[in-house]
């Protein structure tokens, strides 16, 4: 790819947004009935390629379950509200109603409240009990701590989360986290990221892991590029993300890694797109948080935005659309794109004339 010329001692490639590409119609058509847009990883399958990003403005154990229900992966924040608090609905009400630069002092003094193992188990088997597929978050840096307490409780799907995670940590100060060793020893499969380049998603493609998280995790929530100047756009991040699972399923003698774009994914072409430079599937946060039924009350966070250190997110207000199904399934009410997002995508695949994921995944994009 060539690069372009920044300054005399440093170049450049250009990358791409899912702003700056379009999907390009082909001569054959269908109707959107004929399409299929179930997934599978490992041995679970789902009717929609669609998680939910373990956010506490968006996943509770209740809505978890209701994703679950409607064919989708809900992925619960297990270091977050639901974990720390018996029962926190009052403290996400109060979460809804702070108000300027007193909202990040707040949101990570009620963040300070440890995490309880006890409270981990409950929110796991509660998702268990209503029989759907269970999964739940840690951060790498707390998966050690907390992993044997998530497998005892029932977990099906195991995710590590981070702004970047790479298979290489380097670090002085304590052990870090040996991926490989880790999901080797796990008898659950484990999705791991984010991750944005070709290089870093082979190395976390070779440490076992069933997939691979795209991107850097908050959407529409997160300040990581003004506070560590780090970003790659998305289109570029997922076609090169997508290339290394080629790669790597040459290289593996057939092991194949799926990828799941986490990240500006904000409306149903955003959705779209993403499966057409790759993705076999999407962690979305911001349009579940429109929903009238989100834990968030029309906002939405994640845990960048109460880091104690460093916070790199902020807590943003939706409008409310209608509910999960509705955003899900329709009828949209709205032309903007925030709502029945799955008929949006099966729309957009009957268009193209393809009829399952992994075909669209060869649909042809233009800038512009």
């Amino acid at each position: 790819m060539t690069e372009i010329q920044i300054g005399q001692a440093k170049r450049a490639r250009r990358a791409y947004s899912f702003d700056d590409i379009a999907i390009v119609p082909s001569r054959r058509t269908r109707d959107p009935e004929e399409v299929s847009i179930d997934w599978q990883i490992d041995a679970y399958r789902f009717s929609l390629p669609v998680l939910a990003a373990p956010m506490d403005s968006v996943m509770s154990p209740e809505t978890a379950i209701a994703l679950g229900r409607h064919g989708g992966l809900g992925v619960l924040n297990l270091e977050g509200l639901w974990t720390r608090y018996e029962d926190p609905t009052d403290l996400l009400e109060e979460v809804a109603g702070l108000q300027g630069f007193d909202a990040t002092a707040r949101m990570q003094e009620i963040y300070r409240e440890p995490v309880k193992p006890d409270l981990i188990t409950a929110r796991l088997r509660e998702v268990r009990a209503a029989g759907v597929t269970v999964a739940g978050s840690l951060s790498p840096q707390r998966t050690q701590e907390f992993a044997k307490v998530v497998v005892d409780a029932g977990v099906d799907m195991f995710v590590i989360r981070g702004t970047t995670v790479s298979a290489e940590h380097v670090s002085s100060q304590a052990e870090p986290l040996n991926l490989k060793e880790f999901i080797y020893e796990l008898d659950v499969p484990v999705i791991v990221g984010g991750c944005a380049t070709h290089q870093a998603a082979l190395h976390l493609m070779r440490t076992g892991a069933a997939g691979v998280l795209v991107g850097f995790g908050g959407g529409a929530a997160h300040t990581t590029r003004k506070v560590l100047g780090i970003s790659v756009p998305m289109a570029s991040a997922v076609a090169d993300v997508a290339a290394a699972r080629r790669d790597y399923l040459d290289e593996s003698g057939g092991r194949y890694v799926h990828v799941i774009a986490d990240g500006s994914i904000g409306k149903s072409g955003d959705l779209a797109k993403a499966i057409a430079c790759g993705a076999d599937a999407v962690m979305v946060g911001s349009p579940l948080a429109r929903a009238t039924d989100a834990p968030g009350r029309g906002f939405h966070w994640g845990a960048e935005a109460h880091h104690g250190d460093l916070p790199r997110g902020q807590r943003v207000q939706f409008d409310q659309v209608g509910t999960l199904e509705e955003i899900l399934f329709g009828p949209s009410r709205v032309a903007d794109g925030t709502m029945n997002l799955i008929g949006a995508l099966k729309r957009s695949m009957a268009t193209t004339g393809y009829t399952d994921l992994k075909e669209f995944q060869r649909v042809e994009v233009v800038l512009g």
